[in-house]
C-alpha cells in the first residue's frame, strides 16, 4: 500500500498512521461492499490473501476525544476493561489478548480530517498512540499496520 493507492501509511519509524486489530461489527467480508469499500479491492484483497484481519475505523462526525474512544470502543470491539482513554488505547493496540487470533492486523481509519481539524491536540496523539502501537508489533510474528484514507478511492 502506498500514497498512491489513496492512503497514508503508517510507519514504524513514526510517520502518521498505524497497525490495527480485527473484532466484531467493523470487519468487512470478501467481495463485501462494507466499511473498507472506499480502500482499492487490490489493497483488500493481498491484506485478506495474506491471512490478516481487517478493521474499518470511520471517525465521521467524531469532533472530540470521547466521541473518538466510543468509536474505537466500537469499531474495534475493544474489551469492557477499556478505559476510554489514551493509555487504555495504548494498552488495547499492544495487548490484543482480547481480539481474535490472526497472523497480522490492518486498521483503515476513514472520515478523519473533521476530527484532526476540530481537535489538533487529541489527533496528535492518536496518531502517536497508533505508530507507537505499529512499532511495537514490528518485528514480530503477527504485525498491525494502520491506514489514513486520504479520500475516496476507485477501484
Amino acid at each position: 500500500m502506498t500514497a498512491a493507492d489513496g492512503a497514508e501509511r503508517a510507519h514504524a519509524d513514526g510517520a502518521d498512521g498505524v497497525g490495527g486489530a480485527d473484532g466484531a461489527g467493523g470487519t468487512d467480508g470478501p467481495g463485501a461492499g462494507g466499511p473498507l469499500a472506499p480502500m482499492p479491492a487490490s489493497v483488500l484483497d493481498a491484506v485478506r490473501g495474506s491471512g490478516w484481519a481487517t478493521l474499518a475505523l470511520d471517525l465521521d462526525g467524531v469532533l472530540d476525544k470521547a466521541a473518538f474512544m466510543d468509536r474505537c470502543a466500537e469499531a474495534l470491539s475493544l474489551p469492557d476493561w477499556f478505559g476510554r482513554n489514551w493509555d487504555a488505547l495504548a494498552d488495547c493496540l499492544t495487548d490484543l489478548s482480547w481480539a481474535p487470533d490472526a497472523p497480522g492486523r490492518l486498521l483503515v481509519v476513514s472520515g478523519w480530517r473533521e476530527y484532526a481539524e476540530a481537535a489538533p491536540g487529541d489527533w496528535a496523539v492518536a496518531q502517536e498512540v497508533f505508530a507507537d502501537a505499529v512499532t511495537y508489533w514490528s518485528g514480530r510474528e503477527r504485525g498491525l499496520e494502520v491506514v489514513l484514507v486520504v479520500g475516496p478511492l476507485a477501484d
